[in-house]
């Protein structure tokens, strides 16, 4: 367990400025705010973040993207994407050796010529356990095909994604390997491999582990993730970066560590990313709970960017919980402010 992020006086000075910034906002949020395009995106989230050498992004559906309102939102407030799902090992390689590269293509190629960074997620994630074809392989054919579906993806995308979740979601609650059909085959020696690979395929990507359930190092599974990066370090294993997902039912499963957590994997010389941040609820409870998840990231230097998993509400995976930062008319809402004043006032303490 590493030292707490603030002192004390730091801390108190925070909490008291950040508090009113959020209710001051929050009263902006319950008026009638103004769409995102009435902003400059000089002011956006994307480039506040830019300012302080992080940044901000979102997961984009492809099915969206000749949707307006959708793509004024990404180009005015996100300098980052993420495909969201169509670089899942179903979607991208429903058939051995068969890629369907159209749909994320749309993803890269739209934000490239934006400007806009781009992460790739899911070469190695439990979707795979639904595949037909991956079902049937004997264990020396899954590591091959382990191998050349990394191989053939990063590929194919070199030099367009910079940073690439190699492995996602492989620990379960208590800490053990997930079973899965990588890890019944092979071992836990395939996280090792995937990473490798991906080395391989493309040297100059950053390579992270990503995983939801993890922002708290007092549980077993966190636990397990840091020893994992810990040991990838001490023997030259490929690792970059972990991804923290931060999927919050409300504010209040934010864990009070979340801060302390992102600092010890830093602490580990790897890059700390909020992945897949969304949080549910409404109000200036939400707008708090967003502030404190960026400025805990904001507050240390390796953790360089958050992505929030989805645009507006109503294109989460989970829209009855209204979990993001825009409502379904494409408004900012409360959480927006929280997200935005915490990157601003860390600019000046956090």
């Amino acid at each position: 367990m590493t030292r707490a992020l603030f002192n004390g006086r730091t801390g108190r000075w925070h909490r008291a400025l950040t508090a009113a910034a959020v209710a001051g906002m929050a009263l902006i949020g319950a008026a009638a705010v103004p769409d995102a395009g009435a902003a400059s995106a000089a002011t956006g989230l994307g480039a506040t973040a830019a300012a302080r050498g992080r940044y901000f992004g979102a997961a984009v559906q492809p099915g969206r993207l000749t949707d307006p309102v959708y793509t004024g939102l990404l180009d005015q407030e996100f300098n980052s994407v993420t495909p969201e799902n169509a670089l899942e090992w179903d979607a991208v390689e429903p058939a051995r050796n068969q890629f369907a590269f159209t749909a994320a293509g749309l993803v890269v190629d739209r934000a490239r010529a934006h400007g806009a960074a781009v992460r790739g997620r899911g070469l190695v994630s439990p979707s795979a356990d639904h595949v037909a074809w991956v079902a049937a392989l004997s264990a020396d054919d899954t590591r091959t095909a382990l191998r050349s579906h990394i191989t053939a993806i990063l590929s194919h995308f070199r030099g367009q994604v910079g940073t690439w979740d190699v492995v996602s979601e492989a620990f379960a609650d208590s800490g053990s390997v997930r079973p899965s059909m990588f890890a019944n085959r092979l071992g836990p020696v395939y996280l090792e491999e995937a990473f490798r690979a991906a080395r391989a395929a493309d040297p100059a990507a950053r390579l992270c582990y990503n995983d939801f359930g993890i922002e708290d190092l007092g549980l077993p599974k966190a636990q397990a993730v840091y020893d994992l990066v810990r040991d990838f370090r001490s023997r030259g294993v490929p690792i970059d970066c972990v991804g923290l997902e931060s999927h919050f039912i409300s504010a209040a499963a934010i864990p009070s560590t979340y801060g302390r957590t992102v600092a010890a994997f830093a602490a580990l010389g790897v890059n700390v990313e909020i992945t897949e941040l969304d949080v549910g609820g409404s109000g200036t409870a939400q707008a708090d709970a967003y502030r404190r998840v960026v400025s805990a990231c904001i507050a240390v230097s390796r953790c360089t960017g958050v992505t929030v998993w989805g645009v507006r509400d109503s294109d989460s995976w989970r829209s009855n919980l209204t979990p993001l930062l825009f409502d379904a008319a494409g408004t900012r809402k409360p959480a927006y402010y929280g997200a935005l004043s915490a990157m601003r006032i860390c600019a000046v303490r956090c």
